[in-house]
This record gives structure tokens, sequence and C-alpha cells, in this order.
């Protein structure tokens, strides 16, 4: 009876051992995780840890070859600043003034196209002065258009001591008349609107200035202009007499020592 109790309580132990066991074991079988069907439970049941080191570099923008804008690289970055540096270097010591910029239209099939016209005058505020006009659709074109024109067609023009004209002047273009006069120093540019850009390029401190007749800017500088073409210097009348600049400035009733000391001061 005895040898019966104790193989009983053994084959219970073995039983209870073996319940703990598969129970332990079916634990263990979830804590393991479960496949993902698809992309969106993987990315949900992925470390976060482990996805920051898992996940490829990510690419630069949509900058490609042209890198960082600011910093210039191999993009039209660097051209563009290129091309700036290039356009300040040709802009030195030429003075450019917008005069008038105009909307005008066209009107064609589907409605009106709208542009814009520009007149710019420059000079170099040294005796060299032009004067263009440019159309474009946009206005930065546009002036360009009319400063490029310009800079082809400069004309130079004698200056009294570097500061007034050498003698009066009248200009006529269309119904614009315009009167030009020397002036003493002190006297400064007595001239309004398109004229005045016209002198202050062209480097002229005193000056007096009538214009009647019209008040279109492009007339007025076209009349400008055509008063500055006829303004000669002493040195090139005495050129084209064969005399000296002395025996011209001489005959106001100036002594000869006065007219000496005039024709030395003449430069052009």
């Amino acid at each position: 009876m005895m040898a019966d109790e104790n193989k009983t309580e053994n084959a219970e132990a073995q039983t209870e051992e073996k319940v703990a066991t598969a129970e332990t074991e079916h634990a263990v079988t979830k804590e393991e995780p479960a496949i993902a069907d698809t992309p969106s439970e993987a990315a949900a049941n992925q470390d976060p840890a482990q996805g920051a080191e898992g996940q490829p570099r990510e690419r630069g923008g949509r900058g490609g070859r042209g890198g960082n804008r600011d910093g210039g690289g191999r993009g039209r970055g660097g051209r563009d600043n290129r091309r700036n540096n290039r356009r300040e270097e040709e802009d030195d010591g030429i003075i450019e003034k917008l005069v008038h910029i105009n909307r005008v239209s066209k009107t064609v099939k589907g409605g009106k196209r709208f542009g814009f016209a520009a007149l710019v005058v420059v000079g170099d505020g040294s005796g060299r002065v032009g004067f263009g006009k440019g159309k474009a659709r946009e206005v930065p074109e546009a002036i360009q258009k009319a400063s490029a024109a310009a800079r082809k067609k400069m004309i130079r023009v004698p200056l009294k001591e570097g500061r007034t004209l050498h003698h009066d002047g009248n200009g006529r273009f269309g119904a614009g008349k315009v009167t030009v006069r020397t002036a003493p120093p002190g006297t400064g540019i007595i001239a309004g609107g398109p004229m005045r850009a016209v002198f202050e390029s062209l480097g002229v401190a005193d000056v007096v200035t009538k214009s009647v007749g019209t008040s279109n800017p492009y007339n007025m500088i076209r009349a400008t202009f055509d008063a500055l073409t006829d303004q000669t210097s002493p040195k090139s009348v005495a050129q084209r007499r064969g005399k000296k600049v002395a025996d011209l400035l001489g005959r106001g009733g100036a002594s000869e020592a006065e007219a000496e000391a005039d024709a030395a001061a003449v430069v052009e």
C-alpha cells in the first residue's frame, strides 16, 4: 500500500512539472513580435531607435546641381552672381538717369497686350552724354534696352573750365524749342525735367536753360541735343581757321596778356 501511494505522488508531481513547463513556453512564444502583413504595420511595429539607424540618409532638396543658392555652387546662382559683378564693373564711371517711363498697349485678337517704354540718359560726367529708348514687357528689361541704346549714341560736348558751356545756343525738334546759355560759377543748373537729367549726366555745373513749345520729354531731349551738337570750343575754331587761340580771344577788346591767360586755360 505504501508503494502504491508513493507511485501516485510521483506521477502527480511529474504532471504538475509538465504543465508549468508548457505554460512557460507559451508565455515566451507570446513575447515574440508578430510578423507584419503590410508596410504600415511594419512601420508601426518598428522600434524608434532602430528606425533612426535603419533608415537611409535623406538626399538634399530639389536644388540638384544648383546646390545652395546663397553659396553659389555650380548652379545658376554662381552664374547670376558673376553676371551681376560684371554689370557693376561695366557701370563704373557711367551715370544713368531714367527720364520717363510709359506704359503702352497693343490690341491683339485676344485682347490688349501691355508693355513699357523707357527713356534713359547716360553720361560720364566729363563731357560725354547720350540718350536712348527701349520697349519691353517688363520695366527692368525696357530700362536695360534704353541704356544699351544710349551708350551706343554718346556724343562729346566741349566744356568751358569743365563746368559750363562755351557759348549760348538754340535747339529745335518738332514743336519744341530750347535755349541754353553759359553761366558764371555758382549759378547751378537752372533747368527742369528732362533737360536737367541731360546736363547732370554731361557734367555741367552752371547753365541757364529755357524750353518752350512742348512738354514731351522725347522732343525736349532731342531739341537739347540739337543745341549741344552746335557747341564749339575756341581750340577747335582756331584749328579750323589756322590761327592761335589767343588771337581769337583777344579780338573782343581784351588785352594780349588776358588773351594769353584765357588761351592757356582752354583745355578743349
